[in-house]
């Protein structure tokens, strides 16, 4: 007879992500995995596979963490330049126990020459989020709040770069007024 479970799958899911999050793939051991999981490693290979499977799976638990965040923030208010605004804000107003940057950004940093399957995965992500850029600019640029003066499509891959740039940077200085000065700078664009 098959023994049920003793974990619930998202729970460890949450506990690998903080860990690879903290100290990147490479740095992380199967055994720092499996104590900070607080399962057996015998239960991590059932369930997860080996240590990359896990980590392809904690990718995409991220990336439904991090969707449900961003249509939250983005859904907040009728205003596109805001709710663009409200996504880089969310980079820099991390919870104190969050560690530091993005997940998508640290990984494409460390793996993406290295693993063509995360670099994919990556890669996918960055599309997404500038897909997302794109529909809030073609909106903006209907209703008149933003400019036409540069192309929406340019603007996107514009905004999604200055984004993946203030994620690397947040690792690097916990100087809010700066960060803040490059947020109200980069988005002058939009005017």
């Amino acid at each position: 007879m098959a023994r049920s479970k003793e974990f619930e799958i998202n729970a460890v899911l949450d506990k690998a992500m903080d860990l690879f999050w903290r100290q990147g793939y490479e740095k992380t051991s199967i055994q720092e995995l499996v104590t900070h999981m607080g399962i057996h490693r015998r239960s991590m290979y059932d369930t997860f596979g080996d240590k990359h499977d896990l980590f392809m799976d904690v990718m995409n638990r991220y990336k439904t963490m991090i969707e449900t965040k961003i249509n939250n923030r983005v859904h907040q208010t009728n205003s596109v330049k805001m709710a663009i605004r409200q996504l880089f804000e969310m980079t820099i107003s991390k919870e104190d126990d969050q560690p530091k940057g993005c997940l998508f950004v640290n990984t494409a940093v460390e793996l993406a020459l290295l693993d063509s399957e995360v670099a994919a995965k990556v890669h996918e992500e960055f599309l997404v989020t500038e897909k997302l850029f794109y529909e809030l600019l073609v909106s903006g640029q209907q209703t008149g709040e933003i400019s036409r003066q540069h192309s929406a499509e340019n603007l996107s891959i514009y905004l999604n770069n200055a984004w993946v740039g203030l994620r690397v940077l947040v690792k690097t200085t916990n100087d809010k007024e700066k960060l803040e000065s490059l947020i109200d700078t980069t988005l002058a664009i939009l005017n």
